[in-house]
């Protein structure tokens, strides 16, 4: 039985097909399409499934949208009257794109098939498509299920239970009272774009002092125990404008949001500390009222919020949980996957067998690229390499170059799918150089300075150099640990802001952040043979287990998909080699391209 579930119109559209169970193939839209966070039907990401899996639309069984659209345009049609006459212009905005599209859903979706499937469509709820991804893949028998986003339909989180074949939401908080809108309207409040920027704001948070956390709790929301809150929405402009926050909370935080691109100062370092840390208060209150509700030893999470790595990395340390799995495609791309597994197991009754890892095959569900193709790309791209007849040479060769801090992008085996980079589509590099931060994101990534990277350790190793039991695991980079004490180093209490980045706080700095930690990725042979081979010898020659590892991309690209996205991101950076399946490109060697060739290659890559 073939099942595909799809995601679109909203956000970060994706497909997914499952075959009697097994998720077969997953990819975001946007990684074909070169738009980041493509929202249109997911044309090429069905094309890829079906191709994947050796059908056609006319031999599905069932096709399942990720979530209800009529439920969600019930709660925009309540949002805009009640705020009448103010959300007149969010009215206008807003009722033309669904009297087009969104309110007929079956007609885009037979439209979107190319009329070739001639079955009935499924829609489940949204927040059911995020607690059946993040339950059915999961290594548990039985779990507690949290999700946390914006919005669904009208639910912003919900705590539930699944065991076996089935899931079951047990309570919700709603609409306008959201975990996820919280922290976007702080996040457009600093200036970074909502729904793409948050991850900035983590970032930027161990920058700051957390000194306004009593002011959010007093005047913008009313938190209980439980980790339920209500908003305080005279202070927020998303009910009834175009905007994340008004006037009145200008007036909390010293006057306007910061214009993006514009400098950061010290008020923007520490609202982003003051909102991280209460994101993490409510998202450990909230994981430990699941814990009182279920009773189970485990959890597992999805939603937007669930990648806000560093509360997760509170939840497992800190929580009342043994055991914690999230969905490496914790955000909307990852309900086209919960939308097919609900309708496997849940409505068709199918069994549910546990192993004893997840069912995910990490997260590498998307395409991979013969030889003959790569050679092809590279021949008429008249570029220079060296292809390597066997994995031992590629591998010593690639680890030579690590060794001596070069900028290594590498893609090999299938895409990623989710927001990470896991291996297959990253730049890599030697987290020991204390430059190595500032090279990547100036010069290869071109975005923020203050931006951290993340590490890859040899899973073995794990233990010995960040704050993580020897049985923990983190292999889709979703846990923020403490840098191990015995690889820390002592710094000047003094400095402030930006300039915490000059320090060297550990043995691997590049990837140490100012607040000594670290979001950390394991690497095991069992998910990710050829890089734990590339970090073995690497470890050989420096001693060293952990490397860098960054989204294969610059800055406002989606992560590269094809050999001709790999090659031209890498001619239009400063990276040093360029690592294809088995074919290996060093900058040095290839034909000097023009100012105006680089200037062409950088004008495809639009900056957000």
């Amino acid at each position: 039985m073939q099942i595909l579930g799809i995601s679109a119109y909203y956000h970060d559209s994706a497909a997914c097909l499952v075959q009697d169970g097994a998720i077969v193939a997953a990819a975001q839209e946007e990684r074909f399409t070169r738009k980041k966070h493509d929202a249109d039907f997911p044309k090429h990401a069905v094309e890829y499934c079906l191709e994947e899996a050796g059908t056609t639309p006319e031999s599905l069984d069932h096709v399942v949208f990720y979530d209800k659209p009529l439920l969600k345009f019930e709660r925009l049609l309540e949002t805009w009257i009640g705020a009448a006459p103010r959300g007149f212009r969010m009215f206008l905005r807003g009722l033309p794109v669904w009297l087009k599209r969104k309110l007929h859903m079956t007609r885009a979706l037979h439209k979107g098939l190319e009329g070739r499937y001639g079955g009935r469509f499924v829609y489940t709820e949204h927040h059911e498509s995020h607690a059946a991804s993040a339950f059915f893949p999961s290594p548990f028998e039985k779990a507690a299920i949290l999700t946390l986003d914006g919005v669904g339909e009208w639910a912003s989180g919900s705590i539930g239970v699944g065991e076996g074949n089935r899931i079951e939401l047990l309570q919700e908080l709603q609409f306008p009272h959201s975990l996820g809108l919280l922290y976007s309207a702080f996040t457009w409040y600093c200036g970074f774009r909502v729904n793409s920027g948050e991850y900035k704001l983590m970032g930027l948070a161990p920058y700051g002092e957390p000194k306004y956390v009593d002011r959010i709790y007093d005047e913008l929301m009313d938190l209980k125990d439980d980790g339920s809150f209500r908003l305080k929405l005279p202070f927020f402009g998303f009910l009834d404008t175009p905007f994340m926050t008004t006037k009145k909370f200008d007036g909390l935080f010293g006057g306007p949001a910061r214009k993006p691109e514009s400098p950061l100062t010290q008020r923007e370092m520490d609202i982003a500390a003051s909102i991280q840390k209460v994101t993490e208060d409510v998202m450990l209150r909230t994981a430990a009222h699941a814990k009182e509700l279920t009773g189970c030893d485990n959890l597992v999470m999805a939603g937007g919020v669930a990648l806000n790595c560093v509360g997760n990395g509170r939840i497992l340390r800190e929580g009342p949980f043994d055991n914690l799995w999230i969905q490496p495609a914790a955000g909307d791309a990852g309900g086209a996957l919960g939308a097919a597994l609900f309708v496997w197991h849940q409505l068709l009754e199918n069994e549910r067998s546990v192993g004893a890892s997840d069912s995910q095959s990490g997260s590498f569900l998307g395409p991979a690229y013969e030889a003959d193709r790569i050679r092809r790309v590279l021949d008429d791209a008249g570029a220079v390499y060296t292809e390597h007849a066997g994995d031992e040479d590629l591998v010593a060769a690639v680890a030579d170059e690590l060794a001596n801090e070069k900028v290594v992008g590498h893609m090999a085996g299938r895409m990623e799918f989710g927001p990470r980079a896991l291996g297959n589509r990253s730049i890599l590099g030697d987290a020991r150089s204390p430059d190595m931060q500032t090279v990547m994101n100036v010069k290869i990534k071109f975005r923020e300075s203050f931006r951290p990277f993340a590490p890859v350790v040899l899973r073995e190793h794990a233990a010995d150099y960040f704050g993580m039991k020897p049985e923990d695991e983190s292999p889709y980079m979703l846990l923020v640990a403490p840098v191990a004490d015995s690889q820390r180093r002592d710094v000047n209490g003094d400095a402030v802001g930006l300039d915490k980045l000059k320090q060297i706080r550990s043995t691997v700095p590049a990837i140490t952040h100012v607040d000594g930690s670290a979001r950390v990725q394991t690497v095991d042979t069992e998910r990710h043979p050829r890089l734990h081979a590339i970090m073995e010898r690497f470890k050989r020659q420096t001693d060293c287990p952990v490397l860098i590892n960054t989204s294969f991309n610059v800055r406002g690209e989606p992560i590269v998909c094809t050999p001709e996205d790999a090659h031209r991101c890498f001619m239009a950076t400063n990276m040093d080699v360029l690592v294809i399946e088995n074919f290996v490109l060093k900058k040095e060697d290839q034909p000097a391209a023009s100012q105006e060739q680089r200037e062409a290659h950088l004008a495809q890559f639009a900056l957000d």
